[in-house]
């Protein structure tokens, strides 16, 4: 706990929370001339009674918080990791974050740039007031301290809401000279950035076809975005990238001049995948009218996005964001179509492999969602 205080304002920090109080005790102007020298003796009494006074209240406000369990907000400063500007969880995050923002009083949040599910779990690890946009297998990792968080160890983290499906785009262009998934093989290819779930995904799938990721292609490890331009340029032959429909970067190079786009099928991986990782893929199809110039429907495998916090977050909080999410959906279905898919009736717990947060619990509950 941290207290601050100067002439007006008083301000005290109980973990990642921060209450401001302003203008307690204030000097009158009168006041402040008399004592505008600082020689008064008086003036300096006056003053320091008032410092007293301030911290008297700073202090009672902590022991009230300590003391109860809760965490009084007057002001709430929470991140929501996302991932690249290529993507949908940094303009969707960002949706998220203006409408805490705007309809949760005193909270400030704010979406934050990067690698994607695996950073953004373990920011969630960190102590840090942050929520995370993840996959599901990234998220069951996470509690589990599996694969990627052996080194950092288990994640403390809860659901909040399922979000929506993230399908696995597998992408390559006309002239590679690929044409179904073995075709991989030997080629110069994006598995995705490093600390992102495109990335943990696209091993699995890699695995699931009898190849070995190192071995079996020349990979590079390219965000969506930083994937595209490279296919432009010629400097890879394909990438992987699981996001929503449509992501923005594969739009643009389905839309850009000398550029065909081909989407490879690979729903027959999905079986092998959930074998020795659990039922967290399904087949799915992205339909060839979501990026110009797919030539027919895709058969991939999708996986779902959830949204979660750290498990100590307060029921009071977090009832506020799942409320506050559902009840503002039109608004982020303005910023990005895929919010159209958090619906109270995709909360189920065989949806997420990580428990339902106490306090989503019961907003969902009393919204008639039987999570049990």
């Amino acid at each position: 706990m941290a207290i601050h205080n100067d002439n007006m304002n008083i301000s005290m920090e109980i973990g990642v929370n921060k209450i401001h109080v302003q203008k307690f005790f204030p000097e009158s102007p009168g006041q402040q001339a008399a004592c505008a020298s600082e020689r008064s003796m008086v003036c300096t009494l006056q003053r320091s009674k008032r410092v007293a006074r301030r911290g008297l209240l700073a202090a009672a406000f902590a022991a009230a918080s300590f003391l109860s369990g809760a965490v009084v907000y007057a002001q709430n400063t929470i991140s929501i990791g996302t991932g690249g500007t290529g993507g949908v969880y940094y303009p969707l995050g960002g949706g998220i974050a203006a409408a805490l923002s705007k309809h949760i009083p005193g909270m400030a949040a704010t979406a934050e740039v990067t690698g994607g599910s695996v950073d953004n779990l373990k920011l969630v690890g960190s102590g840090k007031p942050y929520l995370a946009m993840t996959m599901a297998d990234a998220a069951k990792d996470a509690i589990e301290g599996a694969d990627k968080f052996k080194a950092t160890g288990k994640v403390d983290a809860k659901t909040l809401l399922v979000l929506y499906p993230n399908r696995m785009h597998v992408v390559t262009v006309d002239g590679t000279n690929i044409t179904k998934f073995s075709d991989l093989k030997g080629k110069r290819v994006s598995t995705g950035s490093p600390g992102s779930a495109t990335e943990v995904m696209a091993f699995r799938l890699i695995e699931a076809a009898g190849m070995d990721k190192d071995r079996d292609m020349k990979r590079e490890r390219l965000g969506v975005a930083e994937s595209v331009n490279a296919i432009k340029d010629r400097k890879i032959d394909a990438f992987f990238w699981v996001g929503g429909l449509p992501t923005g970067a594969v739009t643009d190079l389905a839309n850009s001049p000398g550029m065909k786009i081909k989407m490879i099928d690979h729903d027959d991986l999905v079986a092998a995948m959930n074998k020795k990782y659990g039922n967290l893929y399904y087949g799915d199809v992205i339909a060839k009218s979501v990026y110009q110039g797919m030539a027919s429907d895709n058969k991939m495998a999708s996986v779902a996005n959830l949204l979660v916090a750290p498990a100590k977050m307060s029921n009071e909080q977090a009832y506020a964001i799942v409320k506050t999410i559902i009840e503002r959906r039109d608004d982020l279905i303005a910023v990005h179509k895929e919010a159209a898919n958090i619906k109270l009736e995709n909360q189920r717990v065989s949806a997420s492999p990580v428990p339902y947060h106490p306090g989503a619990r019961k907003y969902l509950e009393e919204k008639g969602i039987k999570l049990d």
